[in-house]
């Protein structure tokens, strides 16, 4: 676990002890729910941030998805704000609607003892119904283009907010959220608390976040022992046009798992439905042309096992959490390292091992094995019998330098 100071200072191994709540600040109404709810104990992350952030300073924090970030701001954002107020004074600016209900849900564990309220608005139901839902909270969790949306036609007023969280910031940057999130920050009051949490702070997203906090206090934490994630099996599997879909089938566990299907696009989730139907196996699809209550139904019922196979969009996909996904099948192979990465790392969580497996065409084999090498998986590429395309040369502007990749 690793604390760097504010100011940009030099990073300090925070020392390895195993706090109480109460011991970090937290009141006794939050600390009885969260031990009613089994949370004994906080995670690091939750360990080094929270006492910065009840003290209302800034925060930046690297901190990877199911390290327990939400309770980080939340207990923060809670125990700051006033329950009689009527007024919107925390604004979370989250990159998706399943992410958004997640944390509504996780924030509502800590601010109903103190009597707060907690609304989510987010793409999906009318405007006015959300803009009613959100009235009398003193938290909005929200997705950046639906509160604009609220803000533009006067549905919904932030001039009130005094702590605003960007969590999951560099998944938002990613998905193009960026112009909408800057035009809500001008909406907002310069004199706030900014907390911001992202999986990294480097590049386009560390720019962002110097300009969005002041003199923020710096924090990076690991994912705690109990959710890190257990060995993962890859596999490459060469395929043709034919027998594509009956490779698939034939790789689907039996031993009960749940399986994680990924496809580039919306026609293409929901026509794979219909196609392993045919093959008597039930399947779910979550895409950004389902309704908001058709994508929970679906989680739902993958989650609880009823239904043991979803398939998926890269962008539907972001904010599912659920630690018993043993396979992740790359039907539609991804194009970049970083975007295999993701999606692989859906299995494997909470110490488990799980499997990873990208189907490939004849024609995608030359990228698919150049994506391969950039994730680390030359080995596991080649023991498939394909053959690794060779490095391209590039050319840098510096002298003429020749780079590989």
């Amino acid at each position: 676990m690793t604390q760097v100071l504010p100011d940009g200072g030099d990073a300090a191994t925070a020392t390895e002890i195993s706090p109480t709540w109460a011991s970090l600040g937290v009141s006794e109404p939050v600390c009885a729910a969260l031990l009613a709810r089994g949370i004994t104990r906080p995670f690091p992350i939750q360990a080094i941030a929270i006492p910065e952030g009840l003290s209302g300073g800034d925060v930046l924090a690297k901190s990877p998805t199911g390290s327990g970030k939400t309770i980080a701001f939340g207990i923060p954002i809670v125990e700051r704000l006033d329950p009689a107020s009527s007024a919107v004074a925390a604004l979370v600016l989250v990159p998706t609607r399943e992410l958004a209900l997640q944390v509504t849900e996780e924030i509502e564990l800590v601010a109903k003892p103190l009597g707060l309220r907690v609304a989510s608005v987010y793409g999906g139901v009318p405007l006015g119904k959300q803009a009613s839902d959100a009235k009398g909270a003193q938290i909005i969790v929200a997705t950046p283009g639906r509160l604009q949306d609220l803000a533009d036609r006067r549905l919904l007023s932030v001039d009130q907010v005094e702590i605003l969280v960007l969590d999951e910031a560099d998944r938002m940057l990613d998905m193009g959220f960026k112009p909408q999130v800057d035009k809500i920050v001008r909406m907002l009051s310069s004199d706030r608390q900014t907390m911001f949490f992202s999986a990294t702070l480097d590049g386009e997203v560390g720019e962002l976040a110097r300009r969005y906090t002041h003199f923020p206090a710096r924090f990076e934490a690991e994912l705690p022992e109990q959710h890190r994630s257990g060995e993962i099996e890859h596999h490459f599997v060469p395929v043709t046009m034919e027998n594509k879909l009956q490779t698939l089938v034939d790789l689907l566990p039996t031993d009960g798992g749940l399986t994680l299907i990924f496809v580039r696009t919306k026609a293409g989730a929901d026509r794979l439905v219909e196609r392993l139907r045919k093959h008597e196996i039930e399947s779910v699809a979550i895409h950004g042309d389902k309704a908001q209550v058709q994508r929970e139904k679906a989680l739902e019922r993958f989650d609880s096992g009823k239904v043991r196979t979803l398939v998926a969009t890269d962008v539907a996909a972001r904010g599912i959490d659920i630690d018993a996904i043993t396979h992740v099948v790359n039907f539609d192979p991804p194009e970049e390292a970083a975007a295999y990465t993701h999606r692989v790392g859906r299995t494997g969580r909470a110490g488990r091992g799980g499997t990873g497996i990208t189907l490939v065409l004849p024609d995608q084999q030359e990228e698919v094995s150049r994506m391969a090498r950039l994730a680390a998986q030359t080995e596991k590429f080649e023991e498939s019998g394909m053959k690794m395309a060779k490095p391209k040369l590039l050319y840098s502007s510096r002298k003429g330098r020749r780079s590989k990749w």
